[in-house]
This record gives structure tokens, C-alpha cells and sequence, in this order.
């Protein structure tokens, strides 16, 4: 039987595809503030300017491509369960061939009806103001903002649990609740956290390996290590 090897990552891995991230100070994404475009106060506001951003969002993803840091995760399916839990709204861990990918945060080509969390639709085009579901209602971006609750994070809980192995791959660890997930792995787990600039995890109990590299560097190294067990 494979050893389950989970992944949480989060914005650095796709940023050596060419999606900017805002783990910056500046508190900006594609130059908006966040609190206009990911929290339910900015939709309420300006829904037009919150249908647009993602629209913008979705045509920069139809123009990049995974990255090595994504395709050697899939390659490990080779000798390993994996898992894959993303805080990312891009499609790049699929496309890499990745199997098994919950995402924690909703996915960016997908549209939902705001009377409805579960009623999804596929969307890989402009989403507009006009589009409804069947009973009149409008569609939304199915991404989970600011504020909102992150109805996959049992799940995800659940996938940690079980893991014989977990990697932390470019994200800042500053994202709750997905961060609090490194508190459910088993003491006993090896984790592995890879980013240029990692950050202390305070109250770890787990035997830590820590490569501060970007994310297909880091993975590059950690392939060989996980091969070697």
C-alpha cells in the first residue's frame, strides 16, 4: 500500500507560473484592494467591479501553464497517495495531472448561484451580471472570500489526519483556518515546508525540514528525499 503523502499549498506555487499572489505588505491583488474584490462587503458594493476582477483573473489563467513544482506533485503519484490540498483558485495542480485536489478556497473557473452554495456551474468564461440560475438568482464567483466559512475544510481536516507524509508548499502560513491544518498532522509525521521566506511554526511537534527555496526548486530536492525513504 502507498504511504499518503498531503500537500497544502498556496499561492507560491503558482506564482513561478505567472499568477501574482497578495502575500505582499501592500495588501493589494492585481492592483486592488482585497476588501473590494474578496470579502462579501466588496460584492454587495460593487458587484460589477467583483464580476470583473475574476473575469480578468480567469483570462490570465487560460494564458499560463503549471510549472514544474506542479507536475513533479503529480509524478509523485507514481510512488505515493497524494493529496493535494490548495489554497488556490487556479486549475494548475489538474492540469499537471494531479488526481486527488480539494480546493479549499473555491475554484476560479467555476460559477455558483448566490441562493444556493451547492448549485455549480463550469465557467471558464466572462461571468456577468445577467447570468442567473434557474429560479432567476445571480451567479457568483464560487470563491470563498474573506469572512466567509470554508465549507471544505472538514475534509481537509480529515485528509490530514490520515497523512504519512506532509508538505507545506508557498504559502505564508498566515491564512486561517487553512493554516491550522499543520496542527492536525500525527506528531509523528515528517513535514516538509517549502518557501523562499519561511516563517517559524510556533508549537510544532513534528520532526520539520525546511527548504527555502521557490516551489520547483524545493520540490526538485524533496523528491529525491521522499524517494530516498
Amino acid at each position: 500500500m502507498k504511504k499518503k503523502l498531503v500537500v497544502l499549498s498556496g499561492a507560491g506555487i503558482s506564482a513561478e507560473s505567472g499568477i501574482k499572489t497578495f502575500r505582499d505588505s501592500d495588501g493589494l491583488w492585481e492592483g486592488h484592494n482585497v476588501m473590494d474584490v474578496a470579502t462579501p462587503e466588496g460584492w454587495k458594493k460593487n458587484p460589477e467591479l467583483v464580476l470583473d476582477f475574476y473575469n480578468q483573473r480567469r483570462k490570465q489563467l487560460q494564458t499560463v501553464e503549471p510549472n514544474l513544482a506542479h507536475k513533479i506533485l503529480a509524478e509523485l503519484e507514481s510512488d505515493f497517495d497524494v493529496y493535494v490540498i490548495t489554497q488556490n483558485v487556479d486549475d494548475l495542480h489538474e492540469r499537471a495531472g494531479s488526481l486527488k485536489v480539494l480546493h479549499l478556497h473555491g475554484e476560479l473557473l467555476k460559477a455558483r448561484s448566490t441562493n444556493n452554495y451547492n448549485l455549480l456551474f463550469e465557467w471558464k468564461d466572462d461571468l456577468l451580471s445577467t447570468d442567473v440560475d434557474e429560479n432567476g438568482f445571480q451567479l457568483r464567483p464560487h470563491i470563498v472570500w474573506f469572512g466567509e466559512d470554508v465549507p471544505a475544510l472538514e475534509e481537509a481536516v480529515k485528509i490530514t489526519l490520515e497523512a504519512d507524509y506532509f508538505v507545506v508548499i508557498g504559502t505564508s502560513l498566515q491564512v486561517y483556518p487553512a493554516a491550522g491544518l499543520i496542527d492536525y498532522v500525527d506528531s509523528n509525521v515528517p513535514v516538509f515546508y517549502i518557501d523562499p521566506k519561511p516563517i517559524s511554526i510556533p508549537n510544532l511537534r513534528n520532526p520539520l525540514e525546511v527548504f527555502a527555496n521557490v516551489a520547483s526548486k524545493g520540490m526538485l530536492i524533496l523528491k529525491e528525499r521522499l524517494l530516498g525513504f
